[in-house]
């Protein structure tokens, strides 16, 4: 019989999955990366054996056959339904105790504080925002896409850019210099050639992503109609932001607001100073600050809130990730 670790953290991301195997008194065992996790496209038990993979890594090499405590942040677990049968079946394949299932941003949120208290925006692929106060209380959103009124995210970002570039090439729209920027960026000399090989898959559907940094040095250079979308995105970020601490009673209260994935982290100035005077404007007392430690850490966290361990412990699990 193998010995018994406190908490396995899980961040399982569509692109890939980080795992961390935690001692009671903080000091980290073991970590392993697997591929992603993507239930809607290859069902939920497949999408699990992605991260059972990482796991049997992570135990292996830690020494471990199972842990008290399971603390799993995944992609694609956007409704309290989804996260209960996500945790069903991570529970069924036997890896501790108890399992506790979140949406992936709140392992963003949770390594950018102290305390389980405050509020997340994640701008990535897509767009997503969380909230917490340590009594429990959450405040998020589905986070689908246009069904669900979301606007943003690097995808949404990229069809943005074409929408505007092909209506300015045509005549339907105001100039700007997206219409050549975004077909030079694929070697191509109009818009009309760039919606040709991307409606007949010349270029993969997957590389519209690349336009996102595209769209943001076109602003960097001025274009009007490039620097309005970075501007919109700035006021969408602190949109979702305000009402999620206006949802947890936290609007009047000094609260973090963490500020994380690809597109926000990469701190671009004029989405960065756009976010911070929007939130100075509309939510004074907010904090923001752009998380950059791994996801992962977060898991780590709650996982350590659940099963009551000290600061020491948690401060012990955060320093291994920031070192």
């Amino acid at each position: 019989m193998g010995l018994t670790a406190s908490v396995l953290a899980v961040d399982a991301g569509n692109s890939k999955t980080d795992v961390a195997v935690v001692a009671a008194d903080g000091t980290v065992l073991a970590t392993a990366r697997g591929g992603g996790f993507r239930p809607p496209v290859v069902g939920v038990e497949a999408a699990v054996d992605k991260v059972a993979q990482a796991v049997g890594q992570a135990f292996a090499a830690a020494g471990v056959e199972s842990v008290d405590h399971v603390s799993a942040c995944l992609a694609n677990a956007d409704f309290p339904v989804e996260e209960e049968q996500l945790a069903a079946a991570l529970h069924a394949r036997a890896w501790g105790a108890s399992t506790e299932v979140r949406n992936d941003t709140f392992a963003v949120l949770r390594a950018g504080v102290t305390e389980p208290r405050g509020v997340a925006v994640v701008c990535g692929a897509g767009i997503n925002c969380v909230g917490m106060r340590p009594d429990g209380r959450t405040a998020r959103f589905p986070a689908l896409g246009r069904i669900s009124g979301d606007w943003g995210g690097g995808w949404g970002l990229a069809e943005e850019a074409l929408w505007h570039a092909s209506r300015a090439e045509d005549g339907r729209g105001p100039a700007t210099a997206l219409a050549h920027t975004l077909p030079a960026h694929f070697g191509l000399s109009s818009m009309y050639a760039l919606v040709e090989a991307l409606h007949l898959e010349h270029i993969g559907t997957a590389r519209r992503h690349e336009l996102t940094p595209v769209l943001f040095s076109t602003a960097v250079a001025g274009d009007a109609v490039a620097r309005g979308l970075v501007d919109r995105l700035a006021d969408e970020v602190v949109t979702m932001a305000t009402v999620a601490l206006t949802r947890l009673d936290l609007l009047e209260e000094e609260t973090p607001v963490l500020l994380g994935g690809g597109v926000l982290a990469a701190r671009h100035p004029q989405l960065d100073d756009g976010v911070r005077d929007l939130l100075a404007s509309r939510a004074p007392k907010a904090v923001p600050q752009v998380v950059t430690a791994s996801p992962v850490l977060g898991a780590a966290l709650l996982g350590l809130d659940r099963v009551g361990a000290s600061g020491e412990v948690q401060e012990r699990v955060r320093a291994y990730f920031e070192a």
